[in-house]
């Protein structure tokens, strides 16, 4: 039964279904017999949350265990927000409603630097003090994982522990070794002690920073002798073995992914030097097609989706695609399950391909060329030709398709209104390549590039790189708008203040836990949604705690400099990085991972799976 109060708030809020749990496929246990207990939060709205991967994976992980239960909580939307404080209703799990200060850890998946500020506004709505320093053994330990929590700083003063690699791999030993301290007694500082000794286990508060005179950092000292002075990345080295959800929980409302998720393979063996990801996932680790096809049924059988998307950063790199989508669609189409491929490389995309995945759904296509001229994405490592491009979009066009979207960066390093020129000319020779193609469809075609601002992130070879200055990055943004001329091309491009923030915290070191701070004080939530972000704010919160977000957007930083991720290791390595860097500067490019070895340092990571013929097995 619902809490009268609880019952007053559902009936004033716009999506009930957001706040109620209940779905099919929950898990519910008696918490009286249960070691422990694990609230997994993500910090934005219950359709996004929903849809993510990585929660339906630990979920189960945790739930499988009869003595762990994960519950489930999200960020509440404004209206819900304005309820619960108003009428005092603490910030809940969904299936049992107890508040999360009865449980024993609070898990964090940290996806995007922007929803920072939603994680400080869950934690109040709690009822628990921000700062990790203000809580004792009285509190629930606050933990994080996901991408960001590779340069975890900007958040380091309010986070207990911060899970470096691939979940799967640690929250096991994690919730053992805290079973094993609640048992004998919970304290709080020998716990971490003992996990700060694990591999991939970084404990914020352990590790000291010093900064030199000009406000960089100088260096990290820990706090005690036996804990690592970097902390390795952990990774699954056999991604047949991963657990993946048997079961899932059903949604009563739409989420952003409605639809079943197939995680083909992490990594990436191409090098684009402005992806982050392609870095920290490094090495890449194919699941088989036995693995992918039992578990594309088992989650057709228990949800009744009609759409698998088959996950991953390059999905046509995948080194058995043919025989995954053959074998998928021996049962799919009979079932009229159509799939969906979300990350299609143009130099890799077949007609063969395309008939798979239009068998039963058509629409359009996307490709990323990234850079309108072959030069820049020579700097960038795209290895894309402009052929390959066209070649890819005939084939769209002779299969049926009239409609392509390309994805463009702006401000990228060296970049030059020529290369924005480019883009442009790009979109005009699909627009032609269409014409010329001779059984395209008989109606007026369309072009719309989408283009990001180019955001420096850690641990790639840009992360040395300024971003381009807010005047420059709109003026960018208004150029090319001046040059496309045809009604056939559509333009679309990000907010360039939203990406200068991103770039502040994607870059940033510990001195940004009081901005953060500030920007709670200041009520501000919901930073990664367009109808909430408000720039001038964020100007008003650096200058209150006397922070320049230039330093940390907009500067070069030194060859040389202590960087505030470098606490980190992901198994590439920096000597690589730098290489990269210059060869970028260079225009040289570099081979994929399935080609040549690149010398980048993450075989030592292993992997049974791994492309890295040098990985350890």
């Amino acid at each position: 039964m619902f809490d009268p109060k609880l019952k007053e708030a559902l009936s004033r809020v716009q999506k009930p279904g957001r706040y109620t749990g209940g779905e099919p496929g929950s898990v519910y246990k008696n918490k009286d017999e249960v070691d422990v207990r694990f609230a997994f939060c993500f910090p934005d709205t219950y359709e996004v949350g929903m849809s993510f991967l990585g929660e339906k994976i630990l979920y189960e992980l945790l739930n499988s265990h009869e003595n762990w239960w994960c519950e489930r909580a999200f960020m509440p939307w404004t209206d819900m927000k304005e309820q619960m404080e108003r009428l005092d209703i603490p910030l809940y799990c969904l299936e049992s409603k107890d508040p999360l200060t009865d449980f024993d850890i609070i898990g964090f998946s940290l996806e995007y630097e922007l929803a920072y500020t939603n994680v400080l506004a869950m934690l109040r709505l709690s009822g628990i003090p921000l700062r990790a320093a203000d809580r004792d053994e009285r509190w629930p330990l606050i933990i994080s994982g996901g991408p960001c929590v590779c340069n975890a700083e900007p958040m380091a003063d309010f986070i207990d522990l911060c899970l470096i690699g691939e979940g799967e791999e640690e929250i096991d030993e994690l919730m053992t070794i805290y079973a094993k301290h609640k048992k004998k007694g919970f304290v709080k500082e020998d716990f971490l002690h003992e996990c700060a000794k694990q591999e991939g286990f970084y404990v914020p508060s352990f590790y000291s920073v010093e900064y030199n005179d000009d406000g960089t950092v100088k260096k990290y000292t820990p706090k005690y002798d036996d804990i690592p002075t970097k902390i390795k990345k952990r990774i699954i080295k056999d991604m047949d073995t991963v657990r993946f959800p048997k079961k899932v929980v059903m949604p009563f409302i739409d989420t952003v992914h409605d639809r079943i998720m197939l995680e083909v393979y992490r990594g990436c063996i191409r090098g684009c030097r402005f992806c982050q990801a392609g870095m920290i996932y490094r090495p890449v680790r194919e699941k088989s097609v036995e693995t992918l096809c039992r578990e594309g049924k088992t989650l057709a059988d228990c949800t009744g989706y009609d759409d698998i998307s088959l996950i991953s950063l390059s999905i046509s790199d995948y080194s058995h695609i043919n025989e995954l989508t053959d074998r998928l669609l021996e049962w799919t189409n009979e079932r009229k399950i159509s799939l969906s491929l979300p990350s299609l490389r143009a130099d890799s995309f077949t007609k063969e391909l395309m008939d798979k995945v239009s068998s039963v759904r058509a629409g359009g296509l996307t490709f990323a060329p990234e850079a309108g001229t072959q030069r820049l994405r020579d700097v960038i490592n795209k290895n894309l030709a402009k052929e390959d491009l066209l070649r890819a979009c005939r084939v769209a066009f002779s299969g049926g398709k009239s409609q392509v979207k390309l994805y463009f960066m702006q401000g990228l390093p060296t970049e030059t209104d020529a290369d924005l020129d480019g883009i442009y000319e790009v979109a005009e020779s699909v627009i032609d390549t269409y014409y010329q193609t001779p059984d395209r469809p008989r109606k007026a075609p369309l072009v719309t590039i989408s283009a990001a601002c180019f955001i420096p992130k850690p641990f790639t070879p840009f992360q040395w790189e300024p971003q381009c200055d807010m005047a420059e990055l709109e003026r960018k943004q208004r150029y090319l708008d001046g040059v496309i001329k045809d009604r056939k091309v559509k333009y679309n491009y990000h907010d360039a203040k939203v990406s200068r923030i991103e770039a502040v915290f994607a870059r940033g070191d510990r001195k940004l836990c009081a901005a953060m701070e500030e920007a709670h004080r200041r009520g501000m939530v919901f930073d990664s949604w367009e109808e909430h972000f408000d720039y001038e704010k964020w100007l008003g919160v650096f200058a209150a705690v006397g922070i320049d977000p230039a330093f940390y957007a907009n500067r070069e930083f030194g060859e040389d400099e202590v960087l505030p991720w470098d606490i980190i290791d992901i198994g590439v390595t920096k000597e690589f990085l730098l290489r990269e860097r210059h060869r970028a500067h260079e225009g040289k490019t570099t081979e994929n991972c399935r080609n040549a070895c690149s010398g980048c340092g993450a075989n030592s990571l292993g992997g049974k799976t791994a492309w890295c013929p040098k990985a350890k097995k």
